[in-house]
């Protein structure tokens, strides 16, 4: 039987744990830079002043666990250093003589090999990021909103965004985020010289530059069985840890990263509800105003950013892959609009398709996604198989009533004048019709050049609804 001391000593590792500096240091040289042994090794060193013979083979156990995948944060780091056994004994030799000569700070871009070719500014600092985007590091914090303060100011002038609801299908709200000007700014820049660099899914149609509906319903044109599924709450479902990943993926280190994140995400305060419950129709379900009012109060990817469809599309990039590999697995073919999602095959899709469906709503759910199953639709050959507005039965077209709609508005246009038309008030009823009109010129260009005569026959001048 051991003594009390033979026990101790015994079990050193549990009455003797590293230095919780130590820890941070190291995990700081390890994450600095190339994650391979040779580089690795050489910044433990240079933080310890001593090339130790623990060092190579802790190298070696940290690219084994971690290399292959996105750069750890530092928490993880700490934690992997923590639970590896041989450093721990290490330490109990010579944890006396472990002594930190230098502080590796600073970090270097670190792309996973499939983003190295991703035509990315380079970041690597948390003072490179606010001179690249105009502000002061202090600023830069304030904007990003990490620890979610502007959640919990009550002052509108102070906060980020400003807010509207929508009401949605099925007695359902839908918040539109509007971020301010100068935030709005940020995003901009964000968008167009990081995101807009990134590659979408092929699937992925929405948003995406050189496609469109068009290229969205093209591949189901002309098949026995058309399987269409709508995602619930599509921007308020991607919340800030997969959009910062998404940026620790293209290589920035991993305060850059979560500041970007925290740029392109917002916590919408709880207090806002209270006044939109005094404007919401009785129609409303109490119940869905309190589950968005939850769901809202994380930070997400707000509706009304510029940066929220680039994004959603590329944080959907794995969901993409993996329904894109379940349709090829049963003969069906997949595209995806934002949050519509589109299957379609022949025969063997169609004996299967039910069973498909279950599958593919199991996967978004895995993925962090909610099929809207009152939105599902299973649309054979016999029926209108309708996507995102357009038909796809034998060839691509606009739906016949929403064609003899639009048409019979022109006419009266013509006739009547452009204001006995605009019966929703829009600020700019000339750009809204030339926006439908283009609509239908690209799904279907005959149909549309006969609208585009009847648009052209309208006396805008007279009803002072001029282009500017």
């Amino acid at each position: 039987m051991l003594t009390q001391d033979a026990t101790r000593w015994s079990t050193p590792l549990q009455h003797k744990k590293p230095n919780p500096a130590l820890l941070d240091a190291l995990a700081r040289s390890i994450l600095a830079g190339e994650a391979s042994v040779d580089a690795i090794v050489a910044r433990i060193v240079r933080t310890l002043g001593r090339r130790w013979r623990w060092i190579q083979p802790l190298a070696q156990r940290y690219v084994e666990r971690f290399a292959h995948g996105i750069r750890p944060r530092r928490q993880e780091a700490v934690a992997f250093l923590r639970d590896d056994d041989a450093f721990q004994r290490a330490w109990f030799k010579q944890g006396s003589q472990l002594q930190i000569k230098n502080w590796l700070i600073s970090q270097e871009m670190l792309p996973v090999a499939k983003a190295a070719s991703w035509q990315v500014p380079s970041i690597a600092s948390e003072g490179e990021l606010a001179g690249w985007l105009g502000v002061s590091a202090g600023k830069i914090e304030w904007f990003a909103n990490l620890k979610r303060l502007g959640a919990r100011c009550r002052d509108g002038k102070l906060r980020h965004y400003s807010y509207r609801t929508l009401m949605k299908d099925f007695a359902s709200v839908r918040l539109i985020e509007s971020p301010k000007p100068r935030l709005k700014e940020m995003q901009r820049k964000i968008l167009t010289e990081i995101l807009d660099n990134i590659p979408a899914h092929p699937a992925a149609h929405g948003f995406v530059k050189g496609r469109s509906i068009k290229t969205f319903a093209a591949p189901h044109a002309g098949k026995r069985v058309v399987l269409r599924m709508d995602l619930r709450d599509f921007f308020p479902s991607i919340r800030i840890g997969r959009v910062q990943a998404l940026f620790r993926t293209a290589g920035y280190p991993e305060r850059v990263a979560d500041l970007l994140g925290g740029l392109c995400t917002n916590a919408a305060p709880r207090d806002i509800w209270s006044e939109m419950l005094k404007n919401v129709p009785c129609t409303v379900d109490p119940l869905a105003i309190h589950e968005a009012r939850h769901r809202y109060a994380w930070m997400h990817l707000p509706q009304g950013a510029p940066t929220s469809p680039a994004l959603a599309n590329l944080c959907a990039y794995r969901v993409d892959c993996r329904l894109s590999g379940l349709a090829h697995a049963a003969g069906a073919v997949y595209t995806r609009y934002a949050d519509d999602l589109a299957f379609s095959g022949d025969e063997a899709f169609e004996r299967c398709v039910e069973r498909f469906a279950a599958h593919a709503a199991a996967i978004l759910l895995e993925e962090g996604f909610e099929v809207h199953h009152r939105k599902m639709r299973i649309m054979r050959r016999g029926v209108r198989q309708y996507l995102a507005g357009v038909v796809a039965n034998e060839h691509i077209n606009v739906a016949r009533a929403d064609f003899d709609r639009l048409k019979a508005m022109l006419t009266n246009c013509v006739r009547h004048g452009p204001s006995s038309q605009n019966r929703e008030g829009h600020p700019n009823f000339q750009q809204h019709l030339a926006g439908r009109v283009a609509f239908v010129e690209m799904i279907n260009p005959q149909k549309g050049a006969r609208l585009r005569q009847i648009f052209e026959q309208i006396p805008w001048r007279d009803e002072f609804y001029e282009l500017s």
